[in-house]
């Protein structure tokens, strides 16, 4: 009889015995050619708030390689795939603003200047302004991608200098709820845990976070601790995600239900007698007024809400209240919403009622989006709030600033400032007239988009600090500033578990590139010296070391107090938690341990949270709720992954997932064009079909912008509904109808070439100009371009293959039925394909092709062969493990002929690097059906 094949199911744990080790990225082969001696560089990331130390390998000039810290407490030497790939995104300055540009006219092209001429022409232009119109007629718009230093100088800027509070970043798009829920719970801002807490929970409930692909390095820490505690896992979301496969508890709830399910949760553990009495009598106000409205949520009425199994409520219910340890991890399924502090109030309230906070393994953890959207927090560097966690209101607040700056209390303002959707509306109405927007990109970012693009076209003055030239907000600017980039910076960050670290060079800036906070202390001084010409220099500060001193005694007293903090100590101890007061050795990894909050009363706030429904409810006119997310290997817009073909592997093409029975009732097919249309506005992208949504529900990666896409992408149909406590906007859902974009006319083009980004350059403004069009990267020398149109578009095709620079005259073969509108042509440079591209009525089939052109093999057989049907063998594939290029017919065929994780491993590679792949690996093995032995 034999032995039966182990199962999919008993062979999967075997994954987390493999582990991640850290590894070295180096793209320089040729070692002959280095211009100098190699060093490594400790500095951190410049993606998500988990804050990993890196390596950065340089000869000198240019960065080489990249690697983990081993020595940095975030990572201990792990990075995920985009970490891994930093040097990646550094090796080319295509693409980067090298040097000033200036247009005074605003239908004329900017051209390049010198750095006194173009700061001299904004800060002429903002003192006109404020002269003429007040100090609340200007604006800056910066981003949690700033060091702190860089938010420093900004805010002193805008609030001590000028006068005006309208100084806010994309945080607000991110995380200004979870601040808000911080602040109404404890007294202020700021997570009570630190990372250790993942690996000491015993139940760890996920929240509208995707952290398997938005935060894979704590991720891995989780899962080293679930393997060794056996912690429960309850995840809360929508879809069914990487994150999800690995759950104990699926809770699939309704979008934006999520204050009826937190509250419904807490009703079962005050009718179980599961709270903590105690704690709540000895430390919180407000249980009563809660009660009262809890009232309203039995748990089968929050569980019909949420459409979800009453079971399944008390079940997370009973693990979170019963486990010695509870930590809850949340980030934009709940913030990026119009009750966004409601859903953070309502989580943080279930932890507070159990006493499940301030403890080892306890706590709600809000993890942060970007790498210093904390830093941006702190120094004060949104439009409602003061510096080191003051309040614009409160007078005394106001004089402690303005004594330590050096400036006339009354120039404070007591007024808040425009957040980022009401600064918008203000561009667009007239009553801001210029803005200055740094290190971010809201013509992709924000919602509303048609609102945001007026905006940029009827303000007087446009001002863009970036790095990079090709984001969609550049083409708005009147002035352009050049900006170091990661690699190139220097300063601080603060990441999601409050531990501060240092960020240094290991390059010189490129061109005429300079760091942000240099660029706004010589804004700055040129605009005092013509505000304010008699007073002391307000950015007298003989180095950033001295910039960072200011800040840290402007935080003395605080609750995030870092008087005791520097670059130096720093440098020499490492990265440090806050607060750090002056005369500490250490900082103070958690909050609130003794019972202790930083309320008037010192006592824990609880606030009624009733719930209510999305803002954008659907309809019989849009019946699909449309949510949105992160990609494993993308970010944000991107400007920086987009430029590595390697993060492109494992979601090469936009695409709005579909629940199979949606897409059967509608006569919809896998890869058909649909149109997504909301009140708002309007996108194209391709159909997947998959169970991964529930029926219903539509989703669409966020990243995809008007650089890559005919359109800005999901945010086209976002509207502009805020949470009223927080004013943060309600990115992830809209209500939209989806119908089939009847296209007549189809486009691939697919060519090899030296420079990527480039071409890419070159072709991006033909995307808009069809009805759809999508760029993307086939290989480190690839370039696609797929499109779309209602008709036929021969001169838009023309201008394609002209940009492109296809191989002519005897290297190339062409036909043309312009009867059908039918073009095809493709190129050679000797033995190898260079380019082809395909145009007709029909959908090209250039999958073969396409990876011809990655493999650089030689052409077999006649060319002419090359318009013919697709060559055999080559089968579109997906890949599943970006860092090793496996694709998921090997992972099958793998598993198929030994099921064992360990073993596939071993021959395939994938999982053995940075590891984000792994959750994936699981959900796939475990779906191949095995032969057992008979």
């Amino acid at each position: 009889m034999g032995s039966p094949a182990p199962s999919a199911a008993s062979r999967i744990p075997d994954l987390e015995a493999t582990g991640t080790q850290p590894i070295r990225l180096d793209l320089q082969t040729d070692r002959e050619g280095s211009r100098g001696a190699r060093q490594e560089i400790a500095s951190t990331c410049c993606y998500c708030g988990v804050g990993c130390g890196v390596l950065i390998e340089t000869d000198g000039e240019r960065v080489t390689g990249v690697r983990g810290d081993p020595s940095h407490p975030s990572n201990a030497g792990r990075l995920c795939s985009k970490g891994l790939n930093l040097a990646r995104t550094a090796a080319s300055l295509t693409g980067r603003l090298l040097t000033p540009e200036l247009r005074t006219e605003r239908n004329a092209e900017r051209r390049p200047v010198s750095w006194d001429e173009a700061l001299d022409h904004v800060a002429d232009r903002f003192v006109d302004i404020i002269r003429t119109h007040g100090p609340d007629a200007v604006a800056f718009y910066l981003s949690g991608q700033l060091l702190t230093e860089d938010y420093y100088v900004f805010n002193k800027i805008s609030k001590g200098l000028i006068g005006t509070n309208n100084v806010d970043t994309n945080s607000r798009l991110c995380m200004s709820s979870a601040v808000m829920g911080y602040k109404l719970a404890f007294g202020a801002d700021g997570p009570p845990n630190c990372y250790e807490d993942m690996e000491l929970a015993d139940c760890v409930l996920f929240a509208g976070t995707n952290t398997a692909w938005a935060h894979p390095i704590l991720f891995r820490r989780l899962e080293e601790a679930r393997a060794r505690r056996g912690q429960k896992w309850i995840v809360v979301d929508p879809r069914r995600t990487d994150t999800v496969s690995q759950a104990d508890l699926h809770l699939q709830i309704q979008p934006g239900t999520d204050v009826a399910l937190f509250n419904g949760m807490l009703h079962h553990l005050i009718w179980e007698g599961k709270t903590d009495p105690a704690y709540i009598a000895a430390h919180t106000e407000g249980f009563e007024a809660l009660k009262a409205v809890l009232r309203d949520y039995p748990p089968q009425l929050a569980a019909d809400i949420c459409g979800i199994r009453v079971e399944d409520l008390r079940q997370a219910a009973d693990w979170l209240a019963d486990s010695p340890a509870s930590l809850s991890l949340y980030t934009m399924g709940l913030n990026q919403s119009s009750r966004g502090t409601d859903k953070n109030l309502a989580l943080i309230h279930l932890h507070l009622a159990t006493g499940q906070i301030g403890r080892p393994g306890a706590g709600p953890f809000s993890l942060t989006g970007q790498p210093n959207a904390m830093g941006g927090r702190e120094v004060g560097g949104m439009a409602t709030m003061l510096a080191a966690h003051r309040d614009i209101a409160n007078d005394q607040h106001r004089a402690e600033v303005a004594q330590q700056w050096g400036i006339p209390f009354e120039r404070l303002s007591a007024t808040p400032g425009l957040p980022a959707i009401d600064l918008f509306e203000s561009i667009r109405s007239g009553k801001v007239k210029a803005v200055y927007i740094a290190c971010t990109n809201p013509a992709h970012s924000m919602p509303d988009l048609p609102l945001v693009r007026q905006a940029l076209r009827q303000a007087e003055l446009v001002v863009v600090q970036d790095c990079f030239a090709n984001i969609d907000t550049m083409a708005y600017a009147d002035v352009a500033l050049p900006a170091t980039t990661w690699g190139e910076k220097q300063g601080t960050v603060t990441n999601t578990e409050r531990r501060i670290s240092r960020v240094r060079p290991a390059v010189p800036a490129p061109g005429q590139a300079r760091d942000d906070w240099r660029i706004a202390i010589d804004f700055g001084q040129r605009l005092q010296a013509r505000l304010h010409p008699d007073e002391p220099d307000l950015f007298a500060w003989p180095d950033q070391a001295s910039l960072y001193d200011e800040y840290c005694r402007l935080t003395a007293g605080r609750d995030l107090d870092i008087s005791g903090l520097s670059h130096a100590l720093l440098d020499r101890e490492g990265p440090q938690f806050w607060p750090y007061p002056a005369g500490a050795s250490t900082g103070q990894a958690r909050r609130y341990t003794d019972g202790q909050f930083v309320t008037a009363s010192g006592r824990a706030q609880f606030f009624p949270t009733a719930y209510q429904p999305v803002a954008d409810a659907t309809s019989a006119r849009y019946p699909f709720h449309l949510t949105t997310g992160r990609l494993r290997d993308q970010w944000h817009g991107m400007s920086r992954t987009g430029r590595v073909a390697q993060l492109w592997q494992h979601a090469p093409l936009p695409e709005l997932s579909m629940h199979p029975r949606d897409a059967a009732s509608r006569d919809l097919q896998a890869g058909a064009l649909v149109r997504v249309s909301s009140r708002q506005g309007a996108f194209v992208m391709p159909l997947a079909v998959t169970e991964d949504v529930p029926p219903g529900t539509v989703f669409a990666a966020m990243h995809w912008s008007g650089q890559v896409l005919n359109t800005s992408g999901s945010n086209e149909t976002m509207g502009s509904a805020t949470c009223p406590q927080s004013r943060q906007p309600e990115l992830k859902h809209t209500a939209v109808r989806i119908q089939p974009l009847e296209v007549a006319w189809h486009c691939t083009l697919a060519c090899h070439t030296s420079d990527v980004i480039a071409l890419q350059q070159k072709l991006q403004p033909l995307l808009s100009q069809v009805d759809y069009a999508s760029f993307s990267l086939a290989g480190e020398q690839v370039v696609v371009v797929r499109a779309a149109a209602l008709k036929a578009h021969p001169r838009w095709l023309q201008e394609l293959v002209r940009l492109a620079d296809l191989p002519a005259g005897d290297d190339a073969l062409e036909y043309r039925d312009e009867r059908r509108a039918i073009y095809k042509r493709a190129g050679w440079r000797g033995d190898y394909l260079e380019g082809v591209v395909m145009a007709g009525p029909e959908a090209p089939q250039c999958d073969a092709l396409i990876a011809q052109l990655v493999e650089r093999s030689p052409w077999q057989g006649p060319h002419i062969t090359v318009f013919a049907a697709p060559r055999a063998g080559a089968v579109a594939d997906r890949v599943v493990c970006s860092c090793k290029g496996v694709r998921q017919s090997q992972i099958e065929a793998q598993w198929r002929e030994e099921p064992d994780m360990a073993v596939l491993q071993a021959k395939l590679g994938c999982g053995t690097v940075c590891g984000s792949c792994k959750p994936e690996l699981q959900r796939l093995c475990g779906a191949i059906p095995v032969a057992t032995a008979s």
